[in-house]
């Protein structure tokens, strides 16, 4: 369900510490940790502590944490020095999320390009 842990969840493992993560900040209501699969010099996921499928249902139950998610990955680009980043949220394995927790990835340390992939 929504909003609650979920056993089978990786990000939810992560957040009640029974899988490692490189933690970069916390907050009473996120995570940040390093991607350990990264696609870029810099690449940290921002997470809500709480469960939820993707960004949308996120915002759709709880916006003032979306925002929190957002407001870390601010805070994330200034304390790793980037002067520009990108901010992706994937909605659906379509879109390429293969975790369905929702997070952020926060993205800079080389020029990105656009279109994205």
């Amino acid at each position: 369900m929504a909003g609650e842990t979920q056993d089978d969840c990786l990000f939810c493992k992560i957040v009640g510490g029974k899988i490692p993560a490189t933690v970069v900040r916390e907050t009473g209501t996120t995570l940040a940790f390093r991607d350990i699969n990264p696609q870029a010099p810099t690449h940290v996921l921002v997470i809500p502590k709480v469960h939820h499928p993707d960004a949308a249902s996120l915002a759709a139950a709880e916006p003032a944490i979306l925002a929190d998610v957002v407001r870390e990955a601010g805070e994330v680009a200034a304390e790793e020095k980037l002067d520009s980043y990108r901010l992706v949220f994937n909605t659906g394995s379509g879109a390429g999320q293969t975790v369905f927790h929702a997070h952020a990835h926060v993205l800079g340390g080389r020029g990105l390009q656009w279109p994205p992939g």
